[in-house]
Parts: structure tokens; sequence; C-alpha cells
């Protein structure tokens, strides 16, 4: 057996006397691909993060006994000083949000060749020179111009990959990933996966990959350890794991993939629909640079042409990558942004008038990506979920509308039994799924009949999206709701869609039933999006 070259024992990492890591054990072979997999909260980041003692005010205890370049160290007890020098050098750290962890007033080309002065002691000309040659290994196009550009002037793909030529700067013999593609759109995902595991490969380090996302995994890594609570609880190769676990948690990951329970309704053209489109067109004004935007005005056109219907009952599925128009045509479904061609709710079109727009706003609401952003913070859940009473039946008294507010929390599956004191609770005090099924009671409270649902479920944990579109699906088909769903991630459009339409670069390239689409698409952009997010029960071992 191969020595280990990082070899953890009885880790355990507490803030304020509570233990959140209780005693885990793993090892990671030189040149070994391990992933650690879990839902949020189990302890994957803060596992990675301790190793590096990068973790503020925590207990850490334990050995992580490392086969560094010149000696073999325990990361957990040698100096601060001792440890900067394997920072960056032995160990490097891919973090999970690039426009975070990259420093916004400085060029990405100037933060990795900052690393190669620091670690490696290059002049400050060889450090630019290097830093061009890096961005250039991770397939960025044009490097020696992007290496000139911001953080925010670079796409998300493009910012991972700047995180990975900073991280790989020095050659590292171990790599850390904390969830290096969450962000990112399917396609690009892809992209990720295979640089890593070309450059892995080039440069024979080992990686630790913290993820959640069982594609991911059964794609990249040799070997997974699960975590749940602070525990790992099951752990061995890729193959053995995924074809029998052991664990009652590992079954409940592995069986996490979106199931679809809808009412499969035969379309009925004699019934209007309650969304029509025609030829819509949506677009934003773009200033011209130099003296003659002082006399012409451009625009940037983000949807052309895009027609389609959502019959009652039904849901129309809109998948594309970041930038192909998906968020325009919801802002257009919703009237918050003005638009060209035809477009009716419920066979009525928005208008200027702000107040005759009013019943469509109660035919249509909307479901946001983030429900902790999109709950205000300083509302409580009554008042958050009741708010839509109080402009579309006014005469309404206060027991009324707390007695309607206390019917639609228990529509989505939250009583008082369960949260005691539920209507006086605040956002924060609630998780993920929680959040997002108060955001759904909300929608629901003035029976709307369209939701436009943007990414409804992206933000959450594998097993809680289940739960979130087991929810919608049940409303659905009680309440013969209509869903225009937002989407890049296959999975939830085999789960939820009937009809599907393909976005890409503002244009719809492909539209159909769902069976059509995602097995036998006839475009080559949505055959790569299909392929880039296959089931993990379809993938080969």
């Amino acid at each position: 057996m191969k020595k280990a070259l990082l070899q953890v024992k009885n880790l355990r990492i507490s803030f304020a006397g509570k233990e959140v890591v209780h005693g885990i054990d793993f090892h990671i072979a030189p040149g070994e691909k391990l992933a650690l997999v879990g839902e949020s909260g189990s302890g994957k980041t803060i596992t990675a993060l301790s190793l590096l003692r990068l973790v503020q005010n925590a207990a850490v205890s334990g050995s992580a006994v490392f086969e560094g370049r010149d000696a073999e160290v325990d990361l957990l007890a040698i100096l601060e000083r001792q440890l900067r020098g394997i920072r960056g050098q032995d160990i490097s750290m891919i973090f999970q949000e690039p426009m975070t962890a990259l420093n916004p007033l400085f060029s990405v080309g100037a933060q990795i060749a900052e690393v190669l002065e620091l670690k490696m002691g290059l002049a400050t000309v060889d450090a630019a020179q290097a830093a061009i040659k890096l961005l250039a290994d991770t397939g960025i196009s044009e490097p020696a111009r992007r290496a000139q550009s911001f953080p925010h002037q670079l796409s998300g793909g493009q910012r991972q990959r700047a995180m990975i030529a900073m991280a790989l700067a020095c050659k590292p013999k171990l790599l850390l990933a904390d969830e290096p593609t969450t962000a990112l759109d399917v396609t690009v995902r892809g992209q990720i996966l295979d640089l890593l595991a070309d450059l892995q490969q080039k440069n024979g380090m080992a990686v630790l990959m913290i993820t959640h996302d069982l594609n991911l995994v059964r794609r990249f890594a040799d070997r997974v350890a699960v975590m749940e609570n602070g525990h790992i609880v099951e752990q061995g190769r890729v193959a053995d794991v995924f074809a029998s676990p052991q664990h009652p948690y590992t079954r409940k990951l592995i069986d996490s993939t979106p199931a679809r329970d809808l009412l499969e309704i035969l379309p009925d053209s004699s019934l209007a629909p309650v969304m029509r489109a025609t030829d819509l067109r949506v677009s934003y004004p773009v200033s011209v640079p130099g003296f003659r935007g002082w006399f012409k005005k451009s625009e940037f056109v983000a949807v052309q042409g895009a027609s389609f219907d959502i019959p009652a009952g039904q849901t129309l599925g809109v998948i594309g990558e970041s930038g192909s128009g998906k968020s325009s045509l919801a802002l257009a479904a919703l009237g918050l942004h003005p638009h060209q061609g035809q477009l009716e709710v419920t066979g009525k079109a928005w208008s200027r008038d702000t107040a005759g727009n009013k019943a469509l706003r109660r035919a249509i609401q909307v479901v946001f990506q983030d429900p902790f952003s999109s709950l205000s913070p300083r509302m409580t859940v009554e008042a958050i979920v009741g708010e839509g009473l109080l402009v579309h039946q006014p005469g309404l008294d206060e027991a009324q509308r707390q007695q309607r507010v206390l019917q639609a929390l228990a529509d989505v599956g939250m009583l008082e039994a369960q949260f005691p004191g539920l209507l006086q609770r605040y956002p924060h005090e609630f998780s993920g799924g929680q959040r997002q099924r108060l955001a759904i009671a909300r929608a629901l409270m003035v029976e709307p009949q369209l939701l436009v649902l943007d990414e409804p479920t992206s933000a959450l944990d594998v097993t809680i999206q289940k739960q979130v579109l087991a929810l919608l699906q049940r409303l659905q088909r009680e309440r013969g709701l209509s869903y225009l769903l937002i989407t890049h991630d296959v999975d939830v459009i085999r789960a939820m869609a009937h009809q599907v339409i393909v976005m890409k670069d503002g244009e719809v390239v492909e539209s159909g039933a769902l069976a059509q689409i995602v097995d036998s698409p006839r475009h080559p952009y949505t055959r790569t999006l299909v392929a880039a997010h296959a089931p993990v029960s379809s993938m080969p071992m």
C-alpha cells in the first residue's frame, strides 16, 4: 500500500465548547482524488479549512500528518510560521466562490504573479510572464489580455480558471477544492472538471474535493468519504460505495435525484393558455463609447423572437446557461421589464398603467432563487406571507388574514405545532428549505394561476431540493397551477416540465415536449446540456 500523503486522525473541531466535527479519520494517497461528500452543515468545508488552520475561533485537535517536500509534519501542531511556508506551496486551495475569493482591486494576473513572487522568489517580470502561461494552461483564451482584467470583467468560468491557475502556481502536492463548480453552468462544470483532472495527472498532485454533487463525484473521484453531522459515516472506492451503499444517509444522498410525480395532461386547444408569448423581444439600452454616445444609443438584445404557450395546470421549463436570456424572459413575463412582441397573462397584456396591472399581478407570482435574500430579514413570517393580502384583499380583518396565513403555511408543510411561535419568527430562524417553503407560501397567498419559478432549488442541498420539488408537484396537482420554470438543471426539468424551451444567446434554439428535448435532442447545444447532466444511475462505473 502506497504511503499516505495526508493522514488525518481523530480530527475534532469545536466552537465555544460545542463540537461540530467529531473525531473523523481519513487519508489521501499521492496523486489520489478523494471526494468529501455531504449536505450543508455536515462539516465538509470546516474540515478542509482546518487542515490549513484557516478557521477563526475554532478549537482543533487530533492530527493531520502531511508528507511535505522536506519532511513529514503535523499540520495541526506546527508553528504558524512553518504553516505559512506550506500554504499555497505544498497545499493550495480553490474556494467555492471566486468572486469573493479574488481581490477586486487587482488584476487576476497581478494576483497570480504575487503568489509566484512570494512563494517561488521569481522576479516581477518573470512572475508576470509565468502568470500568463498559467492562465493559458487553464484554457483561458487571450491569456495576456485576460491577465490584465479585473475579476468583475471575467465570466464565472474564467474566474474559476484564474483561481485554479493561482492555486497551481507552485505545483502543490495537495489541492483542496471546495465546491469548485457549484456556481457554474453545467457545461462549464464539465470543462472545469476535465481541466482539473488533466492538470492533476500532469502534475501528479492529490485532490481533496469538497462537494454535494454526486454526478461530480462519480465523474471525478477515486474514493469518496460521506459526511453527516460532523461524522464520516462511510468511505471507500467510488464504484463500491455507489453500487452498494452501506449507510442509510449514503443511500439517501444517492436516491436524492428529483422524482417525477405530475399529472400528464393532454393539450386542449379549446382552452386559452394561462400565458402566451409571440415573437417576444427583450432588450437593454447600452451606452455608445465616445462622442457618438451623445447622439446615438445602442441596445443589447437579451431575448429575441421567443414564442410559447403555458396551458393551465402545466409547466414550461426554460433551460439554458447564464447569459442565455432566461432571467430576462422571466422579468418580461412578470411585467417587470419592457418588451416587444405579444405577451398575455390570462388573456390580458401588461400595460403601462400600474393600477391596471393589479389584476395581472395577482394572477402571476414569483418564487426566487435564493430565499434568504428574497425574504425581508426585518419582517416576521406572518407579515411576509400575508403581505399580498394587504394589496389584493384589503377588506380582510387581522383575524381573517392570520387564518389565511396559517392555512397557506400548512399547505406548504409548516405547522405551528412543529414550529412554536411560527408567525412571529424571522427568516434567519429557518433552514434553506424551510425558507423556500415560506417563499412558496407567500406566492400562493393571493391564489395565482401561474408561478414563475426562478431557479427555485439551485441554492438548496440535493435532499432538500427533492422535497421542495415534490411540494411544488403536489400543489400543481391539487390547485391546477401553471409554472414557468427557469433553470439550468436538467434533473429539475426531467422532474417538473411538460414542455421545454432551450435558450442560447437570447434565442430559442429548440422547443417541444419533455421526452423529445431530453431523450432525442436535435440541436447540438441541447445535446451538450443533456450530456453534461446525465443521471447518476446512468453514468458508467
